[in-house]
């Protein structure tokens, strides 16, 4: 559970800076980085400031079936890198 509050705080956090990764990431350039490209594979989704909100505000039921799955798992992906600091 305390991961869960650790990465929240984390979420929300936009970093300036130029584009880049490798050595010297922050936790702070890992979310905005996996934020970011989110973002771009879900255009039309309003992902708020927290991804875990993402998942637990969800109203199963609300997108067709094989959407729904895609959606889901493409947050809950990008949830898991950023706990795992990718």
């Amino acid at each position: 559970m305390t991961v869960r509050f650790r990465v929240r705080g984390l979420v929300g956090r936009r970093t300036g800076g130029g584009v880049g990764g490798g050595a010297g990431r922050g936790p702070a350039d890992v979310v905005g980085q996996v934020c970011s490209e989110l973002a771009v594979d879900l255009p039309d989704e309003d992902l708020g400031e927290y991804l875990y909100d993402c998942i637990d505000l969800y109203r199963m039921g609300s997108k067709p079936r094989c959407e729904e799955v895609e959606y889901l798992g493409m947050v809950q992906d990008a949830i898991d890198r950023i706990e795992c600091g990718e």
